[in-house]
Order: structure tokens, then sequence, then C-alpha cells
């Protein structure tokens, strides 16, 4: 159902805020062990299989932009993330000239809807990279403790990949990968060349049935635009809309989640939120809140929860609650293939991601920085989006005639058709992803003086990065040149360099933020124990990744589902036993 408000006054069993990864997961735990569930969202409800929604296999020119990006639309009009960097009447502030772009997913499923459903899981070392290396802090539970919920993942949600018995890259339960495509065959080579892996890909999109609910991949390649078979992972299409169909759960969406209520113990006591559809302001109650909102708006959230029993915001004594805020690291480099030019033409187009990635391979011990990083590798045939052929005027060099010479066609019309069609296909490329080392001084918090247009304080960054992450980028820099060379292919454009961090990306732009809540087991240093249940307030958990205490160089959505499937399961638990 959409925004409702519930007449009766009896409080759920529990609210979730949030409807990605996290709250989505939460919402189907708790919802199938019989608790009366309400799941608010600040956007708008969202399903790809109805004509409404659906973008999927939709050319560009049904776009009034061609496909082109907006304000709310950033990775073009067709692409399935609704929100972005920069959304109206939603502002946040920086401090001290530091840079952190904040992404904000504004629809049911959030993040998952156009995600490129890279599907990792952390490995026995990312749980405790301070022992291994003496920077940051250990987690308090290691891969053992999430191991069986990262099993139950696999089994939901499916992941196809390839069994390898790396240590620190788990294997899990695998569907069939997909054949590597042309340009990952010619990357290869030159991974070989400098003994660097490349293995099956590892990502949520069904190449088998799994259940009647759900379609297979047809091999579109346009899972950034949610699939309407429901072939990929989205939160929505698999979590929160089969969730409402079996249990007890309603959804409010349009609504703005202000704080956090608490009663005079300090006990959580519900959520009060503005209506985007009256601007008006309602309370709902309920025995246990949960928040999964993200990681910063999470924080946003807890630290706006001021009262008699939290005057600070709820979890803020701790000292560290919207600290240790940090994003994956990412640069990367691209190349033209000349075996590739006037390729000939078929349908290759596979899952919208990588068949082929490189985990980390190497020993920190021996390098200069701290962690790893892997690569991610893109390129191939897909249909052309907008600005396909830009930059032509540089590229046309590298286009031949039969005689040898550079094109000698003009930059318009026809000319320019025919040398895009030659040179579409020959170009590709890679990207590092790495983990950051979580710093106390990389922080968000309330700015004091701007609201955003619903009354609600917002959050002002600060954040930097650390020599470890520009050493980091420019080993990335280093090993992306040595593959594409080795691979016969042209590198395009300049190596960046120190004057651009070795074109480090700004944090935030990776969309990976996580840490702003940290899990521990002393409350004067964390903000949940290592069950996400918050220390100064037992009836409210988080299940975003604002409890992780350190990112790990995979994706962290694996991650976030297998905790919040822990910790929902917790909560039952705590229920039942009456601890809550």
């Amino acid at each position: 159902m959409s925004f409702q408000i519930k007449q009766s006054g009896e409080p759920y069993d529990v609210i979730i805020v949030g409807s990605g990864a996290g709250g989505g997961m939460a919402s189907k735990v708790l919802s199938e062990a019989g608790l009366s569930v309400a799941v608010i969202e600040a956007g708008g409800d969202f399903d790809p299989a109805k004509e409404e929604d659906r973008t999927q296999l939709r050319p560009p020119w049904e776009s009034p932009r061609r496909g082109a990006g907006t304000r709310i639309r950033p990775f073009g009009d067709f692409d399935q993330a609704i929100g972005g960097w920069d959304i109206e009447g939603e502002p946040y502030t920086r401090k001290n000239g530091t840079q952190f772009d904040w992404f904000r997913s504004r629809m049911v499923g959030g993040r998952t809807n156009h995600w490129g459903r890279i599907s990792l899981r952390f490995g026995p070392n990312d749980f405790k990279r301070a022992s291994i290396d003496g920077l940051g802090h250990d987690w308090p539970i290691g891969y053992e403790d999430v191991k069986p919920y990262y099993d139950k993942v696999d089994k939901l949600i499916g992941v196809f990949g390839s069994k390898e018995g790396i240590y620190n890259e788990p294997d899990g339960f695998f569907l069939p990968p997909p054949k590597p495509r042309l340009h990952e065959l010619f990357i290869k080579k030159g991974a070989d060349k400098a003994a660097i892996p490349m293995i099956p890909s590892r990502l949520s999109m069904l190449t088998r049935p799994i259940n009647n609910e759900r379609g297979v991949c047809f091999f579109c390649a346009q899972c950034n635009r949610a699939c309407q078979v429901y072939a990929d992972f989205s939160s929505g299409t698999c979590l929160v809309h089969p969730a409402m169909k079996k249990g007890k759960v309603d959804l409010y969406t349009h609504s703005m989640v202000r704080k956090v209520t608490t009663d005079d113990a300090g006990k959580a006591t519900g959520v009060s939120f503005v209506s985007k559809v009256d601007m008006k302001e309602y309370k709902l109650k309920s025995r246990v809140v949960v928040l999964g909102a993200s990681s910063c708006e999470t924080t946003r959230i807890m630290l706006n929860s001021k009262s008699k029993s939290h005057p600070n915001g709820i979890g803020a004594d701790s000292g560290v609650l919207g600290r240790y805020l940090h994003d994956s690291t990412g640069a990367s480099r691209s190349a033209i293939m000349p075996d590739m030019i006037d390729r000939e033409r078929y349908n290759e187009d596979g899952v919208g991601g990588m068949h082929m990635y490189t985990p980390w391979w190497l020993d920190n011990k021996k390098l200069d920085f701290a962690r790893g990083y892997h690569i991610e590798y893109w390129g191939g045939m897909g249909q052309p989006s907008y600005g396909a052929g830009g930059g032509m005027d540089a590229m046309r060099k590298y286009i031949k005639d039969e005689f040898g010479n550079p094109s000698p066609n003009g930059g318009y019309g026809e000319g320019l058709k025919k040398d895009i069609r030659k040179i579409y296909g020959s170009t590709f490329g890679m990207s590092g992803r790495g983990e950051s080392v979580p710093m106390y001084d990389n922080y968000c918090e309330i700015d004091p003086n701007v609201v955003d247009k619903y009354g609600i304080p917002v959050l002002r960054f600060h954040y930097n990065w650390t020599d470890q992450e520009i050493k980091q980028a420019k080993h990335m820099q280093d090993t992306f040149e040595e593959i594409l060379t080795g691979a016969g292919a042209t590198l395009l454009g300049e190596k960046p360099g120190a004057d651009t961090l070795y074109g480090l990306a700004a944090p935030g732009r990776i969309i990976h933020e996580v840490g702003t809540a940290r899990m521990g087991n002393d409350p004067k240093s964390s903000v949940v124990n290592s069950n996400c249940q918050v220390h100064d307030c037992k009836n409210l958990f988080l299940v975003d990744a604002a409890p992780f205490v350190s990112q790990a160089d995979k994706n962290p959505t694996w991650t976030i589902l297998a905790l919040s499937w822990r910790t929902s399961d917790y909560i039952v638990e705590q229920l039942k036993q009456k601890n809550i």
C-alpha cells in the first residue's frame, strides 16, 4: 500500500526506516516471524515490472533527453537511480574545504535498483585488519559469525560465480557464471602476462531459476534499469514487496523521518516523520525501531533524536557517532584495442555488469600502503547510451582506411556515423575499488545552521584521504597500465599523476560509505554491540552499513544483507525472551 496513517493508534511490533538492502531484509525476516511491521521510505514506491516504472528495453529516443542524466537521475534518464548527490530541498554542507559527495536514493529498494550487483563476501582477514596492519580496529565478530548468514543470502537471492578456494575471497553457493566476452578475453591476456588473476565475477543475477516468483536473466545487459522479470536482485522486488504479500507489512512512502522518539527511560517508542504529500508531521509507535536508511542518513536521524533521556541524540554519548566515516577508493583507466576496431557485430551483451573481475592478489607487507583493492572491467557492445561517439575528433586518429591513413571522414553526418560504428566496441577499461583506512577525523555531524525543506537539520561533512589511499591509487594506475599494454591496447589520455591524487575519486563518489555508528563491545568507543543493537537504547537496531568497523576491498551489500538477517534473528529472539 502507499502512504497512509495508521488510524487505530496501536503500535507496530517493529518500525523499519529505509527499504534498501538492510531494511528490505529486515522486513522479510521480521514479518515472516509473525511480527507487524511498518516500512518507512523517503521516496516513492517502485516496481520495474509495472509499465509506469519500466525503463528496461526502452530505446534512448523515448526520452526527451535521449537518455541523458538529470538532477534526480544522475546516471541517465533510464537508469533506476532516483535520487543523487544533489537533491532539491535536501542539502548537506561541508567544512574546512574538504569534500564529500553524499548520494541519497529516493525510491523503494533504494540503491539496490541500479547497483552493479557485485555480491562479495568479506573474508576472514577483513574483520581483523587491525591485527594484521595495526591500523584502525578489529570487528568484535569474525567471518565465522557471519558465514551462516552469507550462506542464507546466497540461497535466497542467488549469485553466480566460481569456486576458487581463495582464503580471503570466500566461496559461496554459486549459480553458473556467464562466459567472458571478447574484450574480457583480450584483457585477460594482459592480466596473465602480469601474473594478475582474473576470475568469473560474483553478481546477484539469476542464470538459473531459483523459485517461481522470479525470472531468469535474458542477457539484455540493462540491470542498471532494474529487471522487469526480477532476474536481478533489488530489495523492493525480492524482499519488501514479497514481505507485504505474505506478512503484516505496511509501507509508508514519501515519508522523511525526523527522529526516533523515546520515553523517559531512554527506550525507543517509535518515529516521527514529515509526509512529503502534505508536509505535515506524523508519529508512529512500535515496540522496536530498526534504522536502515543508509549509513549517513541513519546517523543523521540518531543525532537529531534529542530528548531528556538522550540530550545529545541517541548513541551520541559514545563520542563516535558520525565518526570513522569512510568510502571505497576508486580510480579508472581506459584504452582502445586496435584489433577490435571495425569488429564483427554480434550480440554478446550478457548480464548488466562484468563477467570477470580481479580479487586482491598481493601481500601488503611488501607494499607501501595498507589494505587492497579489486579490479572491475568494462567494455563491450551493449546498446549505445547518451554520449556515444563523444570525443571522436580525438579518437579518429585510431581509425585507418585501407591504405593505413587516418579516417578521411568529417566530424558530422554520414562520415561521423561510419567512424562511430567502426570504433564502437573497441574501447574498454578498468576501475579499482579499494579499502580505505577508517579515520576518527573523517566524519559527519549536524550543521547547526541549516535545515532541509522539511525543517530537519542537515548533515555537515569533513573528509580527507590519507597517504594510504593516495598510494593505493598510484598502484592502481600502474597496474592498469601494465594490464592494458600487455593486452596490446593503446592507452587513452594521460596517466593520472600526483596532481590529481592519481585519479582518486572524491570520497562519496563510489557510494559505498560506511562506518558512522560503528560496532564494538565498549559503549565508550562504539555505538552498537555485536548484534547491531544500540548500546544506550536497547530496542533500537541498525541494519545498514553504519555499524561497519571497516569496509574491506569488497562492495558492502552482501555483508549488509547478511548482518541484517543476523540482527533480525536476534530481535525475534530478544522479543520472545521479553528482553526488549
